[in-house]
Order: structure tokens, then C-alpha cells, then sequence
């Protein structure tokens, strides 16, 4: 099941530049994944409530199916609008799986010991997914075309579906009949999130004012209004006091910070490695795979030391500074940077997440309530899946304004080149930089771009790896608790 949304996210980094330089969108570039990211945020804690009271099976069956069909939509699609479309589609099943499969260990395995193995199966098969992602997503679309990426979900799809229906047994924690969920506050969660998204797609886009006031403006008041809806609803979407419990409430920030950093990184990595490298999808994809494997042997390593601890805070401050030590490495890598080196330091950054990842899980579920495991599994994938969109749209706003920025000023009194390399999807559309070549432009121009385009890139994770400073004060943070044994909020 996990497999499906692992997949996803790691085959489309490496696919995405070849995407947009066929479907002509790289304005669209950051939404081909925050459309994912923004229906997916909204359906999660909607749908971990939903498996709070009805139980999880159903919801996993439907979600595999709408995942796999809006899969289908993805490789079929003509445009980039298409494709963001059947991206918020397939968002939508990608949430209810997030929703409801990692909230299905501590249903079936109530002993935090016994629900640590599992969960850090979960993590391996997730990893293993993520590990043959970015390879086989830059295999696909150098030698198959960039629609097998999507396609590629099918086969895993009909597989998981069999596997559920046939052994995952219903559970549910109550045995009152299933309360009325919170629609009015879905609504007010989706109208909050999605302005927010807007926003940050178009503030650096320089759109109308009274547009962007008015987004400011909704999001605003429906964040007020959530607020104050959700502390006076009997059965809550967001049970806020969630965002007061001392151990929650740190654990959720870090979830947001972690996604935040990882997905600036793992979408904008292979845009550096292809647009200014000039490397192939095929290349980039193998020197992202290090990240992704290595997030799995984190995980096994993290499996093998927290079960011999009563407290896994060590294990969170090794994993925050191994993924810091990664992202200042990529301030520094260039061209001429061997691939050893790059590799390592996607290693580094794996292996940190590894480490993180399963005990920010395994800490959210030994302090919730049993009959509330869904919303709270839910709210930390959550907070990850906003920082996630966050990172997506500012990160790539910020790489293209910088972009644009360099290369005006590199062609200063050269107006009628600018127009060439305003739109960075020049490099990595090749028939387009031959074009730029056969109207008389210099070689040496167009690798200019490539290093306004890498000096962007370094920028930008220059400011992740300030911002995973925040991580170590959260971490300290978070309350001493003993994994061994339910705790007493449970």
C-alpha cells in the first residue's frame, strides 16, 4: 500500500523537468507536486477521523483504487493542466492511504515494542519504494517515455488492492455507532490550506494585489473561523488541543520542519542535477537514489538502537544533524563535483531521515489516546504534508525569482537573449537550447544560465539548512518519554 505513495513521490522528481519541457509548463513546474501536496494535506486528518470511527479497511480499499485510476489519468494526460488535475486526484487516494495504513500498526499491534517492528517494516517498504524511485523514474522517462512513470503505479496498485481485501481485518476502537464528521470544518481546513497555497504560488509571481489581498484575506478568516469552529464542535476534524499537548506539539512542528526541508530537496536536487549540470534523467535519478536507499537503512539502524532505549531524543538529534550536514553539501556541489561525493551526501541526508521519520510516528501514537491513534497519526502526516507543500512552492519561487534575477543581470544591454532564458525550462529542453543556439547565441551563454541556475539552487538550500537549526530547540522540546510500555495519556 505504502509502496503506491512512495513511488509517487520519488518518481516524479526525476521526471518532472523532462515533463515540463514536453507539456511546454514550467511555470506549472512546483504544482505538478503541490497539487499532490494540497490534496492530499486536506484529506488526510478528514479521512484519519473517519477511520476512527468506522474503521480503516474500507478507506485503504477505496484510496488504492482512486490512487491507481488517477495514475492512469496522469500518463494520459495532453497538458500540464491536465496532468495537475489528475495530480490533485490522485492526491486525494494518496491521502487516505497516509491516513489510514499507518494508523493500522497500533490497530493491530497494540504493544509499543511488538508496533515498533512493524512500523519499522512500514518504514523499510516505504524506503524501498523511495529507493527504486528516482532510478527507475529517470530509467522510464530517458528510455520509455515520461507516461511510464505514472503507469508504473498500475501493476502495484492491483497487487495491494488483493492483498487488503483479503487479509487486512476491519477494526474498530468504538463500539458506539460512528459520530457525524465535521464537514463544515473540512471545509474551513481546505479553504485555509488552499489559500495559503495560492498565496505563495502567487505572491512571487507579482499577481494583482487585490488577488493576493483577497487570498490573504479568506485564508485569514477561515483560519479564525476554524478555530473558533473546532473549539465548540462536539466531534472536531482538528481536535485542537492536540496543538496543546506538551509532547504533540513540538513532535507536529518538527513533522512540518522535516517535510518542509525534505521536499525542497528532493524536487529541486534533480532540476539542479538536469538543468544545470546538464545531466540526463537517467543520471540525475541515480544520484538522487542514495537519499531514498539510505532512508531505509536508517530506518533498519533506528529499529536496531530504540529498541535498547528507554528514550529515542538521541536518536532525533544524530538524524537532525546528519540531513543538516546534507543540505549544507549541496550549497557546495557543482559540476565538477565527482559523483562519489554527491552520492555521499545524499547518503548523509537519507540516512538522518531514517533515523527521524519512524520515531516521530512511534512518539505521536505511545502519547495519544487509543480512540484517537487515526487523528493523530493523521495530524503528523499532516503538519509533514504542509511543510511539504510549503517548501515545494517557496523553494521553487525562490530558485526561479533568483534565477531570473542572475540572468538579467548577466545580460545586461543583451535584451534579446533574455526573453531565451527568462523561462529556465531552456535547459532542460534540449530541442529549445538548439534553437537558442541556431539564432546566435553564444554556447558559453547558455552555460552561463546553467550557473545562474545552480547558484539559485544553492541558495535556496542554503536557507533549509538555517531553517533545520530550528530542528535541534524543537527536539529538546519534546518532553523525556519511555517507549517501552503505554503511556499515561494512553
Amino acid at each position: 500500500m505504502l509502496i503506491l505513495v512512495a513511488l509517487d513521490q520519488s518518481v516524479i522528481g526525476t521526471a518532472l523537468p523532462t515533463v515540463v519541457a514536453e507539456l511546454n509548463g514550467f511555470d506549472l513546474y512546483a504544482w505538478a507536486g503541490t497539487a499532490y501536496l494540497l490534496t492530499s494535506v486536506i484529506t488526510v486528518p478528514v479521512f484519519g477521523k473517519l477511520g476512527d470511527e468506522y474503521g480503516r479497511k474500507p478507506f485503504i480499499i477505496a484510496a488504492i483504487i482512486l490512487f491507481t485510476l488517477a495514475s492512469m489519468l496522469c500518463g494520459a494526460a495532453q497538458s500540464m493542466l491536465e496532468l495537475i488535475l489528475a495530480r490533485a486526484l490522485q492526491g486525494i487516494g494518496g491521502g487516505m492511504l497516509v491516513a489510514t495504513t499507518f494508523a493500522s500498526v497500533p490497530d493491530i499491534f497494540p504493544e509499543s515494542y511488538e508496533r515498533l517492528r512493524w512500523q519499522i517494516l512500514f518504514s523499510t517498504a516505504f524506503g524501498l519504494a523511495n529507493a527504486v524511485g528516482p532510478s527507475l523514474g529517470g530509467y522510464l522517462t530517458e528510455y520509455w517515455g515520461w507516461r511510464w512513470v505514472f503507469f508504473v503505479n498500475l501493476p502495484v496498485g492491483i497487487i495491494s488492492l488483493g492483498v487488503v481485501w483479503l487479509y487486512l481485518p476491519g477494526i474498530r476502537h468504538t463500539e458506539h455507532p460512528p459520530e457525524k464528521l465535521d464537514w463544515f470544518g473540512a471545509l474551513l481546513v481546505a479553504l485555509t490550506l488552499g489559500s495559503l497555497q495560492l498565496l505563495v504560488e502567487w505572491l512571487p509571481q507579482h499577481k494583482q494585489p487585490l488577488l493576493l489581498a483577497a487570498l490573504a484575506l479568506l485564508g485569514a478568516a477561515s483560519a479564525m473561523l476554524l478555530i473558533w469552529w473546532e473549539g465548540r464542535c462536539n466531534n472536531p476534524v482538528l481536535p485542537l488541543a492536540m496543538f496543546s499537548h506538551p509532547v504533540l506539539r513540538p513532535l507536529f512542528m518538527l513533522s512540518l520542519m522535516i517535510g518542509f526541508c525534505m521536499f525542497a530537496i528532493m524536487y529541486y536536487a534533480p532540476l539542479m542535477f538536469q538543468g544545470g549540470f546538464g545531466l540526463s534523467p537517467n543520471q540525475a535519478g541515480l544520484l538522487i537514489t542514495p537519499l531514498a536507499v539510505s532512508i531505509t537503512v536508517g530506518s533498519i539502524i533506528n529499529g536496531r538502537i530504540v529498541t535498547r532505549l528507554e528514550s529515542p531524543h538521541g536518536i532525533l538529534y544524530i538524524g537532525l544533524t546528519l540531513f543538516l550536514l546534507a543540505a549544507l553539501s549541496l550549497t557546495q556541489i557543482s559540476i565538477t563535483t565527482s559523483p562519489m561525493k554527491i552520492a555521499l551526501a545524499m547518503m548523509t541526508g537519507g540516512l538522518g531521515l531514517g533515523l527521524m521519520l519512524p520515531n516521530l510516528t512511534l512518539l505521536v501514537q505511545i502519547s495519544s489516546p487509543r480512540t484517537q491513534l487515526g487523528i493523530a497519526t493523521a495530524m503528523l502526516q499532516t503538519m509533514r504534508m504542509v511543510g511539504s507543500m510549503l517548501g515545494t512552492a517557496l523553494a521553487g519561487s525562490l530558485i526561479s525569482n533568483l534565477y531570473v534575477a542572475k540572468i538579467h543581470l548577466m545580460l545586461v544591454n543583451q535584451e534579446k537573449w533574455t526573453a531565451w532564458l527568462d523561462d529556465p525550462q531552456i535547459l532542460v529542453d534540449g530541442l529549445r537550447a538548439a534553437k537558442f543556439l541556431e539564432a546566435g547565441a553564444a554556447r558559453m551563454t547558455l552555460s552561463a544560465a546553467r550557473n545562474c541556475l545552480v547558484e539559485a539552487v544553492h541558495t535556496s538550500q542554503g536557507l533549509i539548512a538555517a531553517l533545520l537549526l530550528l530542528g535541534f530547540w524543537l527536539i529538546y522540546r519534546i518532553p523525556a518519554i519511555k517507549i517501552h510500555g503505554r503511556s499515561q495519556a494512553s
